[in-house]
């Protein structure tokens, strides 16, 4: 059936030149040329989007666009979980562009994740900060949400730090802790949902990457070093992440199997940024801030939800910052080697 749809011809919901032409809606929409620059091709195509899509030269592009706009060139990513935005303030010098100023970006929907890029400096070094991600949930493709760990690379980055917010299955874990990630379950790729999935293009990186050492162990070292030096050694933990798919939380049947498998943290991001860092040459570190513990219990009254989250990431914003600002202080001194 076709009908027009934002100026468009479009056939069973799909525009017949360019892909899906949906409505405007929250930000996303048609810009009404229905080009590959239009909106509702580049913002709304969600899941008609094949991974392959996002091409060397659509990063390219994205990348030269942003080395354009700003005059850092920045050493070290920061991806900043839900709630923890403020972690891109501890930047000095700072340049915002908006993701949806960005070509080939997606846009942030859930609340706690402002949705632009930050440029700046943090100890003396260039920083390229996503003050908000994107999640599978959303409707964007896995290889959309993990898109921006590869325009980093390209941009000039070789140390990721990826921040999250989970909620904490080990039981010695208590709301405001934070778990430095030594491993993780990908339970998502074990139903083929996969960033890498599909031809694989080796200016990226190798068909077949090994991620059994994707977290890295001189860094988790200096952490809980760190970690002791800022007074925070009885909050500050290594353990095991997963990610689900959400966006509901979990039932207590799933965190019990979780429980059983070594899971000790629980969220819905990172794993698949971690995986594409690993392919991309990047070297990996990632903390989960503990923003809720895992009900695993029928009789428990309490419910999870979002305020929750948001409440503890504001409540722990200096520690947090510190922590990472001298994560940051040794990065630059062992890069420096």
């Amino acid at each position: 059936m076709s009908r027009k749809m934002n100026g468009c011809t479009v056939t069973n919901g799909y525009n017949l030149e360019n892909g899906p032409c949906l409505p405007s809606k929250n930000g996303f929409g048609c810009n009404n040329d229905h080009s590959a620059s239009c909106n509702c091709y580049k913002r709304t195509r969600y899941m008609d989007i094949d991974c392959q899509s996002y091409t060397y030269e659509d990063i390219r592009e994205t990348s030269g666009f942003l080395l354009q706009k700003t005059k850092y060139r920045p050493e070290i990513g920061i991806i900043c979980g839900s709630g923890l935005g403020s972690l891109a303030e501890s930047l000095t010098e700072k340049q915002y562009i908006p993701y949806k100023e960005v070509p080939h970006f997606p846009v942030s929907t859930v609340k706690g994740h402002v949705g632009q890029l930050v440029f700046g400096m943090l100890q003396g070094v260039p920083i390229m900060c996503m003050q908000g991600r994107f999640h599978y949930y959303e409707g964007y493709p896995i290889c959309k949400c993990a898109m921006p760990v590869r325009v980093m690379k390209m941009i000039g980055v070789n140390y990721l730090i990826a921040t999250n917010a989970a909620g904490g299955l080990n039981e010695s874990y208590n709301v405001g802790d934070i778990v430095v990630i030594k491993d993780h379950v990908n339970f998502m790729g074990f139903a083929g949902v996969n960033p890498l999935r599909g031809p694989n293009d080796e200016r990226f990186g190798p068909r077949f990457p090994a991620v059994s050492k994707a977290y890295n162990a001189e860094l988790r070292a200096a952490a809980l070093k760190i970690g002791k030096e800022m007074g925070i050694q009885n909050s500050l933990h290594e353990g095991v992440y997963t990610c689900l798919g959400g966006p509901n939380f979990e039932t207590i049947a799933e965190l019990a199997a979780m429980k059983v498998l070594g899971i000790d943290a629980v969220g819905m991001s990172t794993v698949h940024e971690v995986i594409v860092a690993c392919h991309s040459g990047i070297t990996v570190f990632a903390f989960s801030l503990i923003t809720n513990k895992c009900l695993t219990t029928y009789d428990d009254d309490d419910v999870a939800n979002h305020e929750e989250v948001m409440e503890t990431a504001k409540n722990k914003e200096d520690v947090l910052k510190e922590f990472v600002s001298r994560m940051v202080q040794h990065i630059q001194k062992i890069g420096g080697k």
